[in-house]
């Protein structure tokens, strides 16, 4: 695509942008910080976990499946639930999950040593940051749209900059040896009283239930059953999910990887995985830009490929300084992925809390394979050549770009799932 293509893969730009619009922002930007700094802050202590349980990679790949099934079994009615109650309330009530999950992973974990309460306590955190990941990606998209240009990828630049100040704390704490229980309740709480705060700046119920939209019970739940019949939703799905595996791989196993791979220590574990986070928040903020110049298929081909080479860096590069170089390509070229993906299912307004469901069911089946695959895997080869599935997986995914492409430039019949029997507008 040229940069004279560029206007059919962007918002239209909208004059005299109300001050509502601008707080939901704000709101919708504040609750994406707190949701990464809660994920980050558990995966910035694993090692400290897997440590006090005395845990092989294999069983710390199968417990960190609990997080990842707890998001699962959420996701397939979080789009109904937001549509119900509103992504205020769907937020808050999934953040009040997240923070019981933090507390009950922290004091298990790091005062009775029960493996089955860190479990429990990890299917809490996920089942609460799934919900609230579809909640707060429909508001987010309700608010690009009002605003008129592209900003869904720096709401995730918000949540990478929460998942900095995660690993950050995370690295500090464990060089000061503050234990995980004190660390993980304090932070969840802090998480909670802030997502309330945000989660009132909400655009008001009314303007994220689109009036086209059936809003009764059936009618939501024939949308969702009509979602997982349109080819588009399903690619975008499949999209999704090795975008997800690409950045969860390096959250699940980036810290331990490195400190059995190059011998760190714990702290400096936790530091290598705040690098590749703070290349996804870089990648992200000045993502939008890249976007709305030259469209979502050029800007996502060339991040994947980044992404192909920085993880394969990472893994192969033999020496410490190279491999966190490799670890920063590999964070900005995963950042705009996952992001692009939310805001494609969310294009028609009226059908995106349907269509996020069924995007984010399939993209966070990464998340329940990803970490027992990556275990098993790293306990024949280790840890860090483990990571390098995730190259191999990217490099077929660029052929599925296109299909990010909006709606109004690919023919409606593939939107649809009808037969396509000539050349879509907008064909690049």
């Amino acid at each position: 695509m040229t940069g004279a293509a560029a206007p059919s893969t962007a918002p239209a730009p909208t004059a005299g942008v109300p001050r509502s619009v601008l707080a939901a922002r704000n709101g919708v930007a504040a609750v994406f910080a707190l949701n990464g700094l809660a994920v980050a802050t558990w995966f910035a202590r694993v090692p400290a976990v897997r440590e006090a349980l005395e845990l092989s990679a294999g069983r710390l790949g199968l417990l960190l499946l609990a997080m990842s099934a707890g998001a699962i079994v959420a996701m397939p009615t979080s789009g109904l639930v937001a549509q119900r109650l509103g992504t205020a309330r769907a937020v808050v009530v999934a953040t009040v999950l997240v923070a019981l999950g933090l507390a009950t992973v922290g004091l298990s974990g790091g005062v009775v040593g029960s493996l089955a309460g860190v479990a429990v306590g990890l299917f809490a955190l996920g089942f609460g940051s799934g919900m609230c990941d579809v909640a707060m990606n429909i508001e987010g998209a309700a608010v690009e749209r009002r605003l008129g240009r592209t900003i869904m990828p720096r709401f995730h630049a918000a949540w990478s900059l929460g998942s900095v100040a995660g690993a950050g704390l995370g690295a500090g704490s464990a060089r000061l040896g503050v234990p995980v229980a004190v660390h993980l309740t304090v932070l969840a709480a802090l998480v909670l009283a802030g997502t309330v705060a945000g989660a009132r700046a909400f655009l008001p119920a009314t303007e994220t239930t689109s009036a086209g939209a059936d809003a009764t019970a059936p009618g939501r739940r024939r949308d969702l059953l009509s979602a997982w019949r349109e080819p588009r939703t399903l690619l975008i799905g499949l999209f999704v999910l090795v975008m997800a595996f690409t950045e969860g791989s390096a959250n699940d196993w980036l810290a331990v990887a490195f400190i059995d791979g190059y011998g760190l220590s714990e702290a400096a574990g936790a530091a290598v995985f705040g690098v590749f986070v703070v290349g996804m928040t870089v990648g992200r903020t000045a993502g939008t830009v890249a976007l709305d110049r030259w469209g979502r298929v050029p800007v996502l081909l060339g991040t994947i490929l980044l992404a192909a080479v920085g993880a394969g860096l990472a893994v192969l590069a033999g020496s410490g300084p190279v491999a966190i170089v490799g670890v920063a390509l590999w964070g900005l070229g995963a950042s705009l992925g996952f992001p692009v993906g939310m805001s494609a299912a969310a294009d028609d307004e009226d059908r995106a809390p349907a269509r996020v469901s069924v995007v984010a069911v399939i993209g966070y089946t990464a998340f329940l394979a990803g970490p027992p695959l990556l275990g098993f895997l790293g306990d024949q080869v280790g840890t860090l050549r483990a990571l390098l599935v995730v190259p191999l997986l990217l490099l077929p995914t660029l052929a599925l770009v296109p299909v990010t492409r909006r709606p109004h430039a690919i023919d409606e019949h593939v939107l649809h799932g009808e037969k396509v029997t000539g050349p879509t507008p907008g064909s690049e």
